[in-house]
């Protein structure tokens, strides 16, 4: 029996490279894991860091089409799973049946739900301090300072204007299908304290699911921001990740567990 595969989708700012302990939790459980980059995302986070250039185009449509050729490709349909952007990404793919199982992490706001950050707008750049301030502000100075240097690259800024920022309009991805009651199991995870994507939004989002007879659940971590899939903090993201999809009968291989 083939093992389950995971997809796993970055969001903004952040490189493929920062699914690296996510990669080896779930491949100790048994999981086939996959963390593809964005289409055209440089190898590693200093080479994005040098030609920031390289994704300042990328858009919605290549970026969602890119992962739904990923995700159809397996003869096992997979469990996706999206942080900020991804977990937006996430939610559409499940919505159109792509995937067994989907799990959205602070995911940006689908449909109009909310504005992601009241009285600032996502930028295209972070610099250490605009990190701390929307991303890692739940971490110590000195653990965000860290993750900054670590994992952290220029974001697009087509794909930022194109979910509504700066005032412009939101490109018809980045809505989902919430009706649909014949997708998968869904999983929404909020970080209480996320300055980015703030509590309020992914409740919102969640409650655009509840009309829908399929799957939907919610988990909120107090006391945890944006970085929650990086930061100290990772593991007991991950592992309610993985007792909840074994809860809905979602394990690659039992004899981990």
């Amino acid at each position: 029996m083939n093992p389950t595969p995971v997809v796993f989708i970055h969001g903004a700012w952040l490189h493929a490279s920062s699914w690296e302990s996510w990669n080896e939790r779930f491949s100790s459980f048994g999981f086939a894991v996959c963390a593809p980059g964005w289409p055209g995302e440089p190898a590693t986070v200093g080479e994005a860091r040098r030609h920031p250039e390289t994704l300042h185009e990328l858009g919605l449509d290549a970026l969602t089409d890119h992962y739904a050729r990923i995700v159809r490709s397996f003869d096992t349909p997979p469990v996706i799973v999206g942080h900020s952007v991804g977990g937006l990404i996430a939610q559409h793919l499940l919505g159109t049946n792509a995937g067994r199982a989907a799990v959205a992490i602070a995911p940006a706001p689908v449909d109009h739900a909310s504005s992601p950050a009241p009285g600032e707008p996502w930028p295209v750049s972070m610099d250490a301090g605009r990190f701390r301030r929307l991303f890692a502000s739940a971490v110590t100075e000195q653990e965000s300072a860290e993750l900054f240097e670590r994992h952290v690259v220029p974001g697009p800024r087509r794909l930022l204007a194109e979910l509504g920022h700066g005032g412009a309009v939101r490109h018809p991805r980045a809505v989902v299908d919430h009706g649909n009651t014949g997708r998968g199991p869904l999983l929404l995870i909020s970080g209480q304290e996320d300055r980015l994507v703030p509590d309020h939004v992914t409740r919102a989002v969640y409650k655009l699911y509840s009309d829908s007879t399929a799957t939907s659940s919610l988990k909120q971590f107090p006391d945890r921001a944006h970085s929650l899939v990086i930061d100290s903090g990772w593991r007991a993201v991950a592992d309610y990740v993985l007792v909840w999809l074994a809860e809905r009968g979602v394990r690659a291989d039992p004899s981990k567990w």
